[in-house]
């Protein structure tokens, strides 16, 4: 960051700072939250500031009412900021609010602001494409979880099967995996300690999401040789899906790690679908009646067999996933896991 750069960023923090506290408290403002997230979300690229931001997560937990001020202050600077240094904490500090795990976020929906076509001010420089996607896919990603999480704390009667509601449930996280595995820096200048901040915290939502994965994989399969048709063919999907995305996830991982992600040391263990259940799923779909009946003895042999090894390496990545949460409250407390 340039000398000028620099001063400019400090002066419209300190503006900013000025402006929140001669607002005045009212239904939407709250001087004092404003302020912290201003902090929160500085201009400064090297430093991040823990403290503020566990301010803005305490506040969220202490009363609900305080998450209209967060939502007018937070888009509000996101609208305005074309710096991608204060895009990224905004995003970081969205993250940490919804690990609150706040009634009144996760019926929020879609983020309160858009950043889908996030542009970088500094144009002149030619070296911010990287951030400006980082930013976008970012968003993208948080943008979809908050909906997901709306529609889980919404749903209403659902008159489908368990193992249709199931099967739609890991689309959806594999839908996030996905989003998730485009969350990247793309540019050798992006080795930068809020970048790196960042991933930690990526790392982290892809070992929550890949064990949810797996711990609903593994429910689908144990019931696997009663599932009908359609769902047999939407089961099949799924479980190809799971197999392309292990091996996405092992390069993500060691671009990861190349790059410098601290918590991308550890990779999930990737557990292998045995391709028995997939040959199971392939005869229910082309209605092979007479092979579901012979197989259904021998695959409950098979699946009590095979799934213990997946089982315990669920319970890996289970306890992976609370290592790293444990790692993030001491090092990148923007988010913290809250079991």
């Amino acid at each position: 960051m340039g000398l000028w750069k620099k001063v400019t960023g400090i002066i419209k923090d300190k503006n900013s700072i000025v402006w929140a506290n001669f607002s005045g408290k009212s239904s939407f403002r709250n001087p004092d939250l404003e302020t912290s997230i201003i902090k929160a979300t500085s201009h400064d690229e090297y430093h991040i500031d823990k403290r503020n931001a566990q301010i803005v997560f305490s506040w969220i937990r202490a009363s609900p009412i305080s998450l209209r001020p967060l939502v007018w202050a937070l888009s509000r600077r996101m609208e305005k900021t074309r710096s991608w240094v204060v895009a990224v904490k905004g995003l970081m500090l969205m993250h940490g609010v919804f690990y609150c795990k706040v009634p009144a976020v996760e019926k929020m929906g879609r983020l309160p602001f858009d950043l889908s076509s996030f542009t970088d001010g500094d144009t002149t420089s030619g070296k911010t494409w990287g951030f400006n996607a980082f930013v976008r896919e970012y968003y993208a990603f948080l943008d979809q979880r908050a909906l997901v999480l709306s529609e889980k704390d919404n749903r209403k009667a659902d008159d489908r099967s368990p193992m249709a509601q199931q099967l739609s449930k890991l689309q959806k996280l594999q839908s996030l995996l996905d989003m998730l595995l485009q969350v990247k820096p793309r540019a050798e200048n992006m080795k930068l300690p809020l970048i790196l901040e960042a991933m930690d915290c990526i790392i982290i939502e892809i070992y929550d999401v890949y064990s949810r994965i797996c711990a609903e994989i593994t429910k689908v399969l144990l019931n696997i040789y009663s599932v009908k048709k359609p769902e047999a063919a939407t089961a099949l999907k799924v479980l190809q899906k799971a197999m392309t995305q292990g091996e996405e996830l092992s390069s993500f991982f060691d671009s990861c790690k190349e790059f410098g992600v601290m918590n991308a040391n550890e990779f999930p263990t990737v557990a292998q679908i045995p391709k028995e259940e997939v040959e199971e799923l392939e005869r229910i779909e082309n209605d092979e009646t007479a092979a579901i009946v012979e197989h259904k003895e021998a695959l409950k042999t098979v699946i009590t067999d095979k799934w213990v090894l997946f089982d315990e390496n669920l319970k890996i990545n289970e306890e992976k996933n609370n290592k790293n949460f444990s790692f993030a409250e001491e090092t990148a407390a923007l988010i913290e896991y809250v079991p």
